[in-house]
């Protein structure tokens, strides 16, 4: 079976997941851009754009969960190159039609489906990867699939300086179904096919993923270590116009502070997957830049407190989130081949769908507490760090298994 694993990074399967990771980080992030200027034109104005713009949000995410739960179950089912086409179809109408609406209903209802359609994009992509390289490589491939993403997020920064939304949300269609092609000349990874017609294992199922006590920790340390990723890039530097409005901040641009911060996480992606596979560790990797990346974050804090620029902290910020090519290589490695894509599927949205708790989490803290923006943000990014460096902590080193089994 070793004969048919790549040796390089740079084979069609790796390729194409890593295009379809650009894209979802593409699309995902359009919001973000465009939140403001889609909301005014719909008519909205003050305070509402923040508060219906984070409504919206949690709703793309909540959308997110529900997929990444159905993309799971479909995966380790029934294949995983079936998830990446159903997915890339139904993000891909679901943007083409965000460019028509007119109302936030209407809005509402499109970034649901669309989170659902892009919620299988990379839990099937990584898992597919892992599933077709070797032990010892399979870390550039998932390297190159994360930094794919981050770039995928970069150019949604850029753009948004120059093309209108609506055209940016219908371009972003357009180029899922583009990748739809690209699709079509995969196929399942050997290590899936042997086990797929195994009769007496259960695939995807939340209950197996549930029945063992360490297991159901261990997936649950999983996402944990990934909630900091989105609490960073989804919440505060998503609010950077807000706080640099209470804290005086001139010059603030929205799509800066989030270029700067997307380039950082792509530094990051491609050094930290490297150093993983030179260190023959993930789980020291994913500590060292998660202290990096809660200095620079406090340092960010101390900036907005100051009242001075965001940009070189948002970078450095991204640059120590960059630990996401070894977060999601590792948890696709802590689990077994009936249910890796339910696992890494389901981490990785919960992880993107957790500001539908911190969100609210924020603002009862505002309203409880009597405390600002910033200051809610700061205590709940405190318990979102201690939180995730504990799970990261108690989770086993992944470097060098053998994902070829199952769970039982």
């Amino acid at each position: 079976m070793s004969k048919e694993l790549h040796q390089s990074p740079f084979n069609l399967t790796v390729i194409v997941a890593g295009l379809g990771f650009f894209v979802d980080a593409f699309d995902l992030f359009l919001f973000n851009i465009y939140r403001i200027p889609s909301l005014k034109e719909l008519g909205l104005s003050g305070t509402q754009l923040t508060t219906k713009g984070e409504n919206l949000l949690a709703i793309q995410m909540a959308g997110m969960i529900f997929g990444g739960i159905i993309s799971g179950i479909i995966g380790d089912k029934y294949g995983r190159k079936k998830v990446l086409f159903a997915s890339i179809i139904l993000y891909s109408m679901s943007n083409i039609a965000n460019a028509f609406v007119n109302d936030t209903s209407t809005y509402a209802i499109i970034r649901f489906l669309a989170g659902a359609g892009l919620a299988g994009e990379l839990g099937a992509g990584i898992t597919l990867v892992s599933e077709s390289m070797s032990i010892e490589k399979r870390g550039y491939g998932t390297i190159l699939v994360a930094s794919m993403g981050a770039l995928g997020a970069v150019t949604a920064g850029l753009i948004g300086n120059v093309i209108p939304w609506r055209m940016a949300f219908f371009i972003a269609g357009c180029m899922g179904l583009l990748l739809l092609l690209l699709r079509m000349k995969l196929s399942e990874p050997t290590m899936f096919s042997k086990h797929a017609s195994t009769a007496g294992i259960k695939k995807g199922s939340f209950r197996l993923l549930f029945s063992d006590e360490k297991r159901s920790i261990k997936y649950i340390a999983c996402v944990l270590m990934g909630v900091p990723i989105w609490y960073s890039v989804g919440i505060l530097i998503s609010l950077s116009p807000e706080i640099a409005e209470l804290y005086h901040i001139e010059n603030l641009q929205l799509g800066t502070c989030f270029i700067l911060f997307q380039v950082g996480i792509t530094l990051g992606d491609l050094s930290s997957g490297v150093l993983s596979q030179v260190f023959k560790s993930r789980k020291k990797i994913l500590i060292s830049y998660m202290l990096l990346a809660i200095l620079a974050t406090g340092i960010h804090f101390l900036n907005i407190y100051k009242g001075l620029s965001l940009n070189s902290t948002s970078l450095w910020m991204g640059v120590g989130c960059g630990y996401l090519s070894v977060f999601v290589t590792a948890t696709a490695e802590h689990f077994g081949t009936n249910l890796r894509v339910l696992a890494t599927a389901t981490v990785t949205n919960f992880m993107r769908g957790s500001i539908t708790i911190l969100i609210p989490f924020h603002i009862w803290l505002q309203s409880q507490f009597h405390v600002d923006l910033a200051s809610s943000l700061l205590i709940t990014g405190l318990f979102v760090w201690i939180t995730a460096l504990s799970a990261t902590l108690y989770l086993p080193e992944t470097y060098g298994k053998n994902l070829d089994y199952n769970e039982y």
